[in-house]
């Protein structure tokens, strides 16, 4: 774990409390990917998969986290992250530890999202985030968040 990803999971456990009791941890912040890992054994369900709302929350956090990190890098800290939107699918079951990815949005989106915040102190951008099993390479979530950033 890296310097960026030990920050990221102090600020997600000490303003996100959910996160420690979720388990989550993060794995990596590199390229402009940010990897968070969820424990089946502390968000298990009745079926012994992973509960669709840890699911939920952890691809929530995914986004919330890569925002949260690229504006670090750009030196915005002005700002609240709010998510606005969220639209989630579980085409399959997480039957083992989840993987959590969130990939950068095209670059003129990035671009105009920073626009937006520096001239009128308000921005939307959507993300995509992706659950995997830990040993497995297919989506097992797909999720696209709406997310704020405000003044």
């Amino acid at each position: 774990m890296n310097r960026d990803s030990r920050y990221l999971e102090s600020v997600l456990h000490h303003d996100i409390p959910l996160t420690r009791e979720m388990g989550l941890k993060v794995l990596s912040w590199q390229d402009h990917q940010l990897r968070l890992h969820l424990p089946l054994a502390a968000n298990i369900n009745h079926k012994s998969t992973l509960f669709g709302g840890s699911l939920y929350c952890g691809a929530v956090l995914a986004g919330w986290g890569w925002l949260h990190m690229r504006l670090r890098e750009a030196g915005v800290e002005d700002g609240h992250i709010v998510i606005q939107e969220g639209h989630i699918s579980y085409p399959l079951p997480v039957t083992q530890d989840a993987i959590v990815l969130c990939d950068a949005p095209a670059d003129a989106a990035w671009s105009k999202f920073l626009t937006m915040y520096k001239r009128y102190g308000r921005a939307r951008l959507s993300l995509d985030t992706r659950v995997i099993n830990a040993e497995g390479a297919d989506d097992a979530v797909r999720f696209t968040g709406q997310y704020v950033l405000h003044r």
